[in-house]
């Protein structure tokens, strides 16, 4: 063989055990989930109760909730906000799809809140003031003010209609 040809065949392997090593592991890249069911899983929550540290349908956090819907469907995710927020792949707010994780800054401090976005300039989480409900994005008064970011974690499938 080749010198060159050798060189060639080492970068393509190296670029391929690269390639597998970031997504071993990784559940949420591989993970798919179709859009309807994922919003539907979520919505079947609203008005539950907003508890600290809650992670079941007695009571949510806003992580706790996120983490629930996601495991429900295959995907793992870290346990809290800021923990979500340094998994995925980041999405523009011009691009959100549904199911895309949308991240907050509520306490002045970085991330500290979590939700779903569900379409229409929507999205869902749970609110320590009222538990699991639907907000926009945008709202003027306070949401929209506090948007950090979001992160796709999921390969959402826009179901056929």
């Amino acid at each position: 063989m080749t010198s060159l040809f050798k060189k060639l065949i080492t970068i393509l392997t190296l670029t391929l055990v690269l390639a597998m090593g970031t997504f071993a592991g990784n559940t949420e890249a591989a993970s798919s989930v179709k859009s309807n069911e994922i919003v539907s899983s979520a919505k079947s929550l609203i008005g539950t109760k907003y508890r600290y540290g809650g992670t079941t349908k007695a009571g949510f956090d806003c992580s706790g909730f996120i983490g629930y819907v996601y495991k429900g469907k295959g995907v793992s995710l870290p346990r809290t906000a800021a923990g979500m927020y340094s998994k995925g792949t980041p999405v523009t707010k011009a691009k959100l799809a549904v199911g895309d994780l949308v991240f907050f800054n509520t306490t002045g401090k970085g991330v500290s809140h979590v939700g779903m976005f569900i379409g229409n300039g929507q999205f869902i989480h749970a609110s320590s003031s009222k538990g699991v409900r639907i907000d926009k994005i945008n709202d003027p008064y306070y949401w929209g003010k506090k948007y950090v970011g979001a992160k796709k974690v999921a390969n959402v499938q826009v179901a056929k209609k």
